[in-house]
């Protein structure tokens, strides 16, 4: 029988260990604590509930996620929003120094207060609001200054991109859908990788090397807002917050927030994206009256580098994507960055500075 590739099972809180984090926040009795199955699987979560009421999200940091200057960057940059009114969740302190960031035997641990709100529901109002709140965002954090190091690396011209697209054939060499299909399996890896390559080589030659940096967030997608009567209530997850030029936030929230799939498997999945749903975010974000028209000329090859990034790179360490086959998304990838590149020069006339 082949082999098969298994998802592996979240990592989940010790009841000791659970009573010893707990003790050292003043957050009242506990009345309820249930696993919160969102985000890596590396990083346990649970959703507290206290007896007055009040609800929390408690995170233990994977390994590899938890350097303490590394999370410290993430919690000065949620304190400096939060100080400006933007909607980000409340890092709750510890009780003895309110510090944000508990460490206990080798293990980092976050609490926050937890909000409540709804997923984005794909409606062309909501898409604008993402692309409006973006801005702010860029334009909140424009003068935002911190003594920790912040990290600079991003889907853009990446090596990181490059070897996981050359693991890719081992590390899902055992699936079913594989067996028998190797040959096209590394035909389609060479075929991403070339398109990733000439996207990026477009990239460079717009100027990006010179591209002013920024803080961005790193990670604009529909899972990291929460809408509550259909306005945007809290901006989620900043831990891929980094110094790039904004336009790379820019153009993954145009992928993320117009990127078509169905209930079925990826190889169901159109082709196209939602260009009105692409276009309401650019509407909402703006940089047609304020950006360069080099960079708006290099979105839609940006949009092709953040698409093949975000797929390659989990499928390299584990060979599926989430639930979803390695090989399946891999194909439906290469479809739906052949139609970007299909329509790069529509796409760009949409996008340049007017």
């Amino acid at each position: 029988m082949a082999a098969r590739i298994t998802t592996a099972r979240r990592a989940q809180f010790s009841p000791g260990e659970l009573a010893v984090v707990l003790s050292h926040y003043d957050v009242g009795v506990i009345a309820s604590a249930r696993d919160f199955p969102r985000g890596s699987r590396h990083s346990p979560k649970l959703l507290l509930c206290a007896a007055d009421g009040r609800q929390f999200l408690l995170k233990k940091r994977a390994a590899g996620q938890d350097d303490p200057f590394r999370v410290a960057f993430t919690h000065v940059l949620l304190t400096y929003l939060r100080e400006r009114r933007f909607p980000v969740p409340a890092l709750i302190g510890t009780r003895d120094d309110q510090n944000s960031l508990l460490q206990l035997n080798g293990a980092t641990y976050e609490m926050f207060e937890y909000i409540v709100g709804e997923r984005y529901n794909g409606s062309l109002d909501q898409t604008q609001q993402a692309g409006e709140l973006l801005r702010q965002f860029h334009d909140e954090v424009r003068e935002f200054q911190t003594e920790w190091a912040s990290p600079a690396g991003a889907y853009h011209d990446c090596p990181t991109v490059r070897q996981a697209l050359n693991a890719i054939p081992a590390t899902t060499a055992g699936h079913d859908s594989v067996i028998g299909h190797e040959a096209e399996l590394l035909t389609l890896v060479q075929d991403l990788y070339e398109r990733y390559d000439a996207a990026a080589e477009r990239v460079t030659r717009c100027g990006a090397d010179g591209w002013a940096r920024r803080i961005i967030h790193g990670d604009w997608h529909p899972g990291n807002l929460l809408f509550r009567e259909g306005r945007v209530a809290a901006v989620l997850d900043l831990d891929s917050a980094r110094l790039q030029p904004p336009i790379l936030d820019v153009a993954n929230g145009l992928l993320q927030f117009s990127i078509l799939r169905t209930h079925a498997g990826p190889d169901e999945w159109p082709s196209a994206f939602d260009e009105a749903r692409m276009q309401r975010f650019w509407a909402g974000y703006g940089l047609r009256a304020n950006g360069s028209s080099a960079q708006c000329s290099a979105i839609t090859d940006l949009m092709i580098e953040s698409l093949i990034a975000e797929a390659v790179l989990p499928i390299a360490e584990t060979g599926s994507f989430g639930h979803l086959t390695g090989f399946g998304v891999l194909k439906m990838v290469r479809r739906k960055a052949e139609w970007l590149a299909k329509q790069r020069d529509r796409l760009t006339r949409q996008f340049e500075v007017q």
